[in-house]
């Protein structure tokens, strides 16, 4: 099937914009429930993925904390995206996994944002983001 030009045109003027409201959606919810965690502290944080039997739970608490606040900045900013929302999908396997699916809970959220996240690995920051801005070179004098 052959597209138009009108739906290239649309899709140049949308795709940046896609990205932007993808990652500054995932940054925040993922910012919301660090900043819980952080309220925890890493003992409370600790505990929780002990009763879990998350192997090393004192680290992953403190992994987990720097993933779903630093790393939820950097991808609503657009900065090292790939690399944050990639932990971010491990971040809601294991949680799905360890967490959400021994309850017998359904797992809307955590697999909706696991799946937005493998699509920011997929996708990157896109244009519109402090990323690209950083990575510009000077002009050739």
């Amino acid at each position: 099937m052959k597209r138009s030009a009108a739906t290239d045109k649309l899709r140049t003027l949308l795709g940046p914009i896609a990205a932007l409201v993808l990652r500054i959606a995932v940054g925040w919810v993922f910012l919301r429930h660090g900043i819980a965690k952080v309220g925890m502290g890493v003992a409370g944080v600790t505990g929780f993925f002990h009763s879990l039997g998350i192997p090393y739970p004192h680290v992953f608490a403190i992994v987990v904390m720097v993933v779903e606040t630093v790393g939820a900045g950097c991808v609503a900013i657009g900065v090292l995206t790939r690399f944050w929302a990639a932990c971010m999908v491990v971040d809601m396997i294991v949680a799905i996994h360890l967490a959400i699916m021994p309850t017998g809970r359904p797992f809307e959220l955590e697999g909706l944002l696991g799946a937005a996240a493998l699509a920011l690995v997929a996708l990157g920051a896109g244009p519109l983001s402090v990323g690209r801005l950083l990575s510009r070179k000077p002009a050739a004098k």
